[in-house]
């Protein structure tokens, strides 16, 4: 295996629960009213410290999408999705696009996110309400 080469941030960031490795900054966030199945799901402009698994189409509550799955380079945890495409006109602003599952990440103070009431019981990892 190589040697791991992470990008360290600085400012209000927003790393993974499991390794603290540095996945985003607070002012990089487009939208914090995305969901996914386990609560509260961010968009995010640009992320770091990810590797993207393999293209699929997924419907989600706006419509069909085409997303990689993002995972931690210090652990290998997914933390959440890239948006590769959208194919309603609509919700074009989402491509090249990054979802931090806010239950898979750590917030800028350290603190977890802790399952709330606004879970979707039985849903999936799909995005806005």
């Amino acid at each position: 295996m190589g040697r791991l080469f992470a990008v360290t941030l600085e400012g209000s960031i927003y790393s993974c629960k499991h390794c603290k490795t540095h996945l985003g900054l607070s002012d990089d966030i487009i939208s914090r009213a995305f969901h996914c199945r386990h609560g509260k799901a961010y968009l995010f402009d640009k992320v770091v410290n990810v590797t993207v698994g393999e293209k699929e189409e997924r419907m989600m509550i706006t419509g069909m999408h085409t997303v990689v799955d993002i995972f931690c380079v210090g652990c290998g945890s997914i933390v959440g999705w890239k948006y590769e495409s959208a194919h309603e006109k609509i919700q074009k602003y989402k491509e090249g696009k990054f979802i931090l599952e806010r239950f898979k990440v750590l917030g800028p103070d350290g603190s977890m996110y802790v399952l709330g009431q606004e879970v979707q019981i039985g849903g999936s990892d799909e995005d806005d309400a």
